[in-house]
């Protein structure tokens, strides 16, 4: 049973806003924006530190100590270069678009908690560590992320060139896709905690994080978090060897940063909810939590341990990013619509009965719910690795030699088909003669000699 300290007069969340005023609520906002802005600096800045030491070279390294000025020099690189707008382009969207999609990626730290209650530095003023929050406060950031996508799609499709409508396209599917396989891994949190507010959920794993009890919607969850910020393995929507940069194809200097402030500042909001709704927020990590009745859990201690959470689950995200491969699109939608939704869906109605099987029998639900997380962890895994045996390649049944054609038949050159090969060209058969007259003459000397 979760333990809930609710607001007075406002029922369903654990923060109490009530000694906010205006100039709280503004101050707040500020800082969060400067904390995205900067977060982003230093995301960018350790991106490129740790895949440059999985490649062995060395990364940024000239602009300031260690090269943590590079990104703010990149960012003025980007702000001085030429602002270039296609003729073919509808104007008014295709500047409009990089905004909506900043926007957005900006409102979702608005019900992020930080921490419990601070208390001011030099001040008796205490305030809750969070902008705001309301009961249904994860839909709030659903809501948030679907619009983002809006951004993409605008841009795509008034860029008036094709691949940027490709990339569209593409990230249309993907959000698709994706978003309804990390809604349904929501809604077991929502299940477990008994609520959509975002300080109550971090209040309800006072004895346990839910990334334990329900790990196969924390890993269903993190998969999809990568396909929502269009990030390397699912980063089809802007695939550089297949659509040049996608979406942005058609973007320069400050509306190209736009988007790709926009996607970094989503990886730090995926990775904020990630911590807040499984990884148990801003709490301490056990044993530390236990020490001298949660000393850790108090004050300004429990910022640090959500920036640790968040930033280990960034630099999951560099490292994917540094070890795997882009997949195919059919392979993609797959993997969303063949694996990710349908264990999202098994998992929701298991949590449900569990939660129900509560109700009336003596059911220790964490331990049910864990022994069977990851019973279905281990069952996906088979089946996804299984080979299959229609894809076997065919045993060869003789020895026929595959028959010669003409590739420009057409008038353009056309590839073999299996049991085809291209004739010889014009210089191989120049050394096949030359070699075969020489041999010709060894032969015929040998002959006259003999």
């Amino acid at each position: 049973m979760s333990i809930f300290t609710e607001t007075p007069g406002v029922p369903g969340i654990a923060a109490d806003f009530s000694q906010d005023n205006g100039w709280t609520y503004l101050v707040k906002a500020v800082l969060i924006i400067v904390f995205l802005l900067t977060s982003v600096l230093i995301a960018i800045w350790f991106e490129r530190r740790v895949v440059a030491r999985m490649q062995l070279r060395p990364g940024p390294n000239v602009h300031g100590p260690l090269g943590l000025l590079q990104s703010l020099a990149d960012a003025m690189k980007l702000l001085l270069k030429e602002d270039i707008t296609v003729k073919a382009a509808d104007k008014f969207v295709y500047l409009l678009a990089p905004m909506i999609a900043v926007f957005c990626a900006l409102l979702t730290f608005a019900v992020i908690p930080f921490g419990p209650e601070v208390t001011i530095p030099f001040t008796d003023y205490s305030t809750p560590a969070q902008l705001t929050d309301f009961p249904v406060a994860v839909l709030y950031i659903l809501a948030c992320a679907s619009l983002g996508v809006y951004g993409i799609v605008l841009g795509g499709w008034s860029s008036g060139s094709t691949y940027p409508l490709l990339g569209s396209v593409r990230s249309t599917a993907q959000v698709i896709s994706y978003e309804l396989a990390m809604g349904l891994s929501l809604v077991t949190v929502f299940i477990m905690a008994g609520s959509m507010s975002t300080s109550q959920i971090v209040d309800s794993q006072q004895s346990l994080w839910w990334f334990l009890p329900l790990l196969p919607a924390f890993v269903v969850y993190v998969i999809s978090m990568i396909g929502e910020t269009n990030r390397l393995p699912f980063d089809l929507p802007e695939a550089e060897g297949e659509l040049v940069s996608g979406f942005m194809t058609e973007y320069s200097s400050m509306k190209f940063a736009w988007f790709f402030l926009a996607e970094y500042i989503n990886m730090i909001n995926v990775s904020a909810v990630a911590t807040t709704l499984f990884l148990g927020g801003w709490r301490a990590p056990w044993p530390l939590s236990a020490i001298n009745d949660g000393m850790f859990n108090e004050g300004w201690w429990p910022i640090l341990w959500f920036l640790v959470k968040m930033w280990a689950l960034l630099f999951m995200f560099v490292w994917v990013r540094g070890t795997l491969l882009r997949m195919r699109y059919d392979q993609f939608m797959k993997l969303g619509w063949k694996i990710l939704i349908p264990v999202a869906l098994g998992w929701l109605v298991l949590v449900a009965v569990a939660q129900g099987l509560r109700q009336f029998a003596d059911v220790d639900t964490q331990t049910f719910l864990v022994v069977s997380g990851v019973v279905a962890i281990v069952l996906v895994a088979v089946i996804w690795f299984w080979p299959d045996a229609s894809k076997r390649p065919e045993p060869e049944t003789g020895d026929d030699e595959p028959e010669e054609f003409d590739a420009f038949a057409d008038g353009f050159p056309v590839p073999p088909l299996p049991g085809q090969k291209l004739p010889p060209s014009a210089r191989r058969r120049r050394v096949v003669a030359a070699e075969s007259g020489a041999a010709h003459a060894v032969d015929t000397e040998e002959e006259n000699r003999g």
